[in-house]
């Protein structure tokens, strides 16, 4: 447990950006099992922020907050136009997306293929932070196939330090760019939390969170622990907190000092419904929005069955909040240490 204090940075403690994923849905519900996690947008596009239909791509509960978007682009104009219209909508920070090493985002010329253009990305940071009031932020990866992680990502810094970025958030990661698919590149390149500890150190003034490779809470926790007398800012979750929510429970009371919003994952459903009802009554299918909840119960009796039954019967048109509580049934409410 930490002690209770307003004081955290920003950052402290985030889920990650994930494409397919972290939708509003997603974050609705995320939001029901931590009150502190910031929350991130799927990457969108300056092109689909500016030219497609906006409250369909970006529009999202305020009751999600605190929560982020994160932009792909490499163009400064639009990305400032970009994030005018992010700001306007509501969201608290605007995050640049140069670690994605997909195909598609190298095509459009942004993602992690900008750790080779330093000066590019720090254009883009002035630009976004002429155009809006709200912290920009920068999401990258400590460098890209043979580039030396030590001088890839001191330049990069530079730059972006020098166009007032408020926040670094780095995939402590290279992303190979040839010869491995972005699925790879979550896993196989070499963790090096140190490179990041390194940054932090060299740069004591400026927000730095780790992500990749961060299992747990414990791993999280062990993370932010000062090393060498240096303190990272925060940490950043993807994978682990989607397919194990209920790890988030323990978001607020062990980095933050405060209580979870809700006792346990049964309450969190129950926290969820009124979101649930409000979005069928919309027209939205359950499945969109139950899809996020499947690892919810990992690790009870029950678990299997209850994502079988949201996994068939919750696909069906007719599914309902009923099809969600009837799936909850199937799940003992014995303590799990007690029904192992």
């Amino acid at each position: 447990m930490v002690e209770k204090t307003s004081n955290f940075s920003p950052w402290r403690f985030s889920i990650a950006p994930m494409m397919d994923w972290t939708d509003r849905h997603c974050r609705a519900f995320h939001r029901t099992l931590s009150a502190r996690a910031l929350l991130y947008t799927e990457m969108v596009t300056t092109g689909a922020v500016l030219h497609g239909p906006r409250e369909r791509l970006i529009g999202f509960d305020a009751a999600e907050h605190p929560v982020a978007i994160q932009l792909g682009g490499s163009d400064p104009r639009d990305l400032a136009a970009a994030a005018r219209i992010a700001e306007a909508f509501g969201y608290r920070e605007v995050n640049l997306n140069v670690g994605c090493p997909s195909d598609r985002v190298q095509d459009g010329r942004f993602g992690a293929c900008l750790m080779r253009e330093p000066a590019l990305v720090g254009d883009c940071v002035a630009a976004m932070k002429g155009a809006v009031s709200v912290p920009v932020t920068v999401k990258c990866r400590i460098g890209v196939d043979d580039q030396d992680p030590e001088a890839a990502l001191d330049a990069l810094t530079a730059a972006v330090r020098a166009a007032g970025v408020d926040a670094l958030i780095v995939h402590a990661r290279k992303a190979w760019l040839q010869g491995l698919s972005p699925k790879e590149n979550r896993d196989i390149p070499p963790l090096d939390y140190g490179r990041v500890h390194r940054l932090k150190a060299a740069n004591p003034d400026l927000p730095v969170a780790l992500n990749g490779g961060l299992q747990d809470l414990a791993t999280a926790r062990a993370a932010l622990a000062p090393a060498d007398g240096i303190a990272l800012d925060g940490v950043m979750l993807g994978r682990a907190a989607y397919a194990e929510p209920a790890l988030l429970l323990g978001v607020d009371p062990e980095l933050f000092g405060q209580a979870p919003p809700v006792a346990d994952p049964f309450a969190a459903v129950e926290a969820y419904e009124p979101y649930v009802a409000a979005r069928l009554g919309e027209g939205v299918r359950l499945h969109a929005m139950t899809r996020h909840m499947l690892g919810l119960f990992n690790g009870r009796p029950g678990a299997r069955p209850y994502r079988r039954h949201l996994s068939v019967a919750g696909t069906r048109p007719e599914a309902g909040l009923h099809t969600l509580r009837e799936a909850v049934a199937l799940v003992s409410r014995e303590p799990v240490s007690a029904a192992a």
